[in-house]
């Protein structure tokens, strides 16, 4: 039986105080779950978060990373920065990040070969808008979001990756993709890295669902074969909502 990965992105939202106060009560709760477990706070809360989630099995995530080791970057976090706070995981290629903020492929697998040199899991997010899948482009959007993302990765390296399929018409907008259709894409995607690191590798990939993840469809999407865990984004601000997403079984 395998494990599955719930991760919790938080956003902009929660002063520090308020995501310390989350974190503690997350870790009281889910001691006894056994799935892979992180959560994302604002950059502003990571040091405190850190503290608060120590010694658990909750992993520390951060939400976004930049391209760059050190230097005159303003207004970005480096590599060594999140390190040194006790982050493990990062997420790179939201949507939020590629749509809001104009980050290319090119940038995206930056990052991510970045973060993969210095030891940090990835979790990669991938997705079509609803213009693209209506245009029949869903497939070509995935594919291409895949491969540049992960250009120059190794498949030595894919143990520390995670990709996460967002469809983008369904995030934050309570629209859900049907399991049966989020099964559909994963798989799709599964055969994608298979072409480019071969079946084993693509069978062991992690790829988690993202896009309005709730406690009344968490168990329906994780039965299908395909998916391997969730990447929450409202639903992980309250422990009412997020427990029973990592407890979905």
């Amino acid at each position: 039986m395998r494990n599955y990965f719930i991760a919790g992105n938080w956003k902009m939202h929660k002063t520090v105080s308020e995501s310390v106060a989350l974190a503690k009560d997350l870790v009281a709760k889910l001691g006894d779950c056994n799935e892979k477990l992180m959560i994302a706070p604002a950059f502003t809360a990571l040091a405190a978060v850190s503290e608060a989630v120590k010694g658990s099995k909750i992993l520390l995530g951060a939400q976004n990373m930049g391209p760059e080791e050190q230097g005159a970057h303003t207004g970005e976090v480096s590599v060594f920065m999140l390190k040194d706070l006790g982050v493990k995981v990062v997420i790179l290629g939201h949507s939020e990040r590629r749509h809001s903020y104009h980050e290319s492929d090119e940038l995206i697998n930056k990052k991510v070969r970045l973060a993969l040199q210095h030891g940090l899991e990835v979790i990669l997010c991938v997705g079509e808008t609803l213009e693209e899948r209506e245009g029949g482009r869903l497939e070509t959007v995935c594919k291409t979001q895949v491969e540049k993302g992960l250009a120059g990765v190794a498949a030595a390296e894919l143990g520390k990756v995670t990709i996460a399929y967002e469809p983008v018409w369904a995030i934050g907008t309570g629209k859900t993709a049907t399991p049966e259709d989020a099964d559909a894409v994963h798989a799709y995607i599964r055969k994608v890295l298979a072409g480019l690191y071969g079946e084993s590798s693509a069978k062991a990939m992690c790829i988690q669902y993202g896009g309005s993840v709730k406690a009344d469809n968490a168990a329906q999407l994780m039965q299908k074969p395909n998916i391997d865990g969730a990447l929450v984004g409202g639903a992980s601000l309250k422990p009412e909502t997020f427990v029973p997403i990592a407890k979905f079984r």
